[in-house]
């Protein structure tokens, strides 16, 4: 790896905006695909698991958190590794190399190679549903893992820009080349104001944004529908999800567009909130079909925009070490840990405060053996000194009941009706 030419390219060379360009936007699409696919389609194996581990579905929802917190929370640490060894021996930041290969284009090129996402979506659920029934679970994620070594031949094809003929890089006194020093996460961005709104409008985004793939299949079998019927939400989820991406972009693209695709990209997180509230009420498999289609929509949308607009926003040079940086923020909030955080602040400064207040003002007991007689010896003595008014004469219960008018009531006894 260490020999491995780094890609941050020669300063001044323009984007070439396609040639190799659309080779790297190949690869980009597979990896891509495969890598934001794979978390959501192995909800279809969610059913199996819980029936085997015994397990519920908030436990088994782990599984794609988990896959997601690592597909992001690595982002620093690729940040780096791109920065320093380049995008071809490091791979799966394939979204850095695109956007050095296109400029004019890359609003077009950002929506295309996110469109992997959808496409391997609708492939890889109705594969991972036919897959556990004829392999089972095991066999099924043993097969998927062995499709995803095609990143691999992907990551072959990010090959670092190289400057135009005739073109010397500067000499340094002895005569070698030199390339500019290369910082390896540039924390410059966080003085940006602009990555800060979107570093923390894109925390907020992501803690809801993954459910609705996650969970819906599983969802539709609740309501009784068959694995494989269940399973085709995903694909119809995928099929609309793979031309709103590419159309998004082409819009973005658009001249009058550009300047303002932040606002582009804020109507979309909107769209897909609204989206999610809306389809919460759906309970039959036609409106979750009708739900599933305006969210690929704007899950398409999201998708195609928010690459791009961070790019927009800090610039080619920075956005490797930014993208690192909102992914590790993305994975924390994947993780929930922000609102567990939330939880712990919130039990230590209010609940438990107001607990030991409660405490030393002997409004309540510490639950030991003791403290439970105790209790119940105070409510015995206020039993017994309860208004007179309340107490029954046992005189009169027995007087009562040997009366004759309860023999009027069709042949119960005295108990009965009463």
């Amino acid at each position: 790896m260490g020999g491995a030419p780094v890609d941050d390219g020669p300063v001044g060379v323009k984007a070439p905006d396609g040639g190799w360009g659309w080779a790297v936007l190949f690869g980009c699409f597979v990896i891509t695909g495969f890598s934001y696919a794979f978390p959501k389609a192995v909800s279809v194996f969610f059913k199996e698991l819980i029936r085997e581990f015994g397990i519920g579905y908030s436990d088994t929802a782990w599984i794609s958190s988990i896959l997601l917190a690592m597909l992001y929370g690595t982002g620093p640490l690729c940040s780096v590794l791109v920065n320093r060894f380049g995008c071809r021996p490091v791979m799966m930041p394939s979204l850095i190399m695109l956007n050095r290969y296109f400029c004019e284009r890359r609003p077009l090129a950002n929506g295309l190679a996110a469109a992997g996402s959808p496409v391997a979506l609708c492939c890889l659920s109705p594969l991972g549903q036919a897959l556990q029934y004829h392999y089972g679970w095991r066999g099924g994620f043993l097969i998927l893992g062995g499709l995803l070594l095609n990143c691999c031949a992907c990551g072959a094809l990010m090959r670092p820009l190289e400057a135009p003929r005739g073109k010397a890089h500067a000499t340094g006194p002895t005569g070698e080349k030199q390339r500019p020093p290369t910082t390896l996460l540039d924390l410059t961005v966080l003085k940006d104001r602009g990555f800060l709104v979107y570093t923390l409008a894109a925390t907020v985004m992501v803690l809801g944004l993954f459910i609705p793939p996650v969970f819906v299949v599983n969802y539709a079998k609740e309501l009784g529908n068959e694995d494989t019927v269940s399973a085709l939400l995903l694909t119809i989820l995928g099929f609309i999800d793979i031309f709103a991406r590419p159309t998004c972009g082409v819009i973005a693209g658009l001249s009058w567009v550009r300047p303002h695709c932040v606002y582009l990209f804020s109507f979309a997180i909107i769209f897909n909130g609204t989206t999610d509230l809306v389809g919460s009420l759906a309970g039959s498999y036609s409106t979750l079909v009708v739900f599933c289609v305006f969210f690929g929509i704007s899950y398409g949308m999201v998708g195609a925009l928010q690459f791009e607009v961070l790019m927009a926003l800090v610039g080619t040079e920075r956005f490797s070490s930014a993208i690192g940086l909102v992914l590790l923020m993305e994975a924390i909030a994947v993780l929930v840990v922000l609102s567990a955080l939330l939880l712990a602040m919130g039990n230590l400064l209010f609940i438990r405060r107001k607990s030991l207040a409660a405490v030393t003002a002997g409004e309540t007991e510490p639950l030991t053996e003791r403290g439970r007689v105790e209790k119940a010896r105070k409510e015995w003595v206020l039993w017994e000194k309860r208004p007179l008014s309340i107490h029954v004469d046992a005189s009169e219960v027995e007087r009562f009941l040997k009366e004759d008018w309860w023999k009027t009531c069709d042949g119960a006894s005295s108990e009965t009706c009463i």
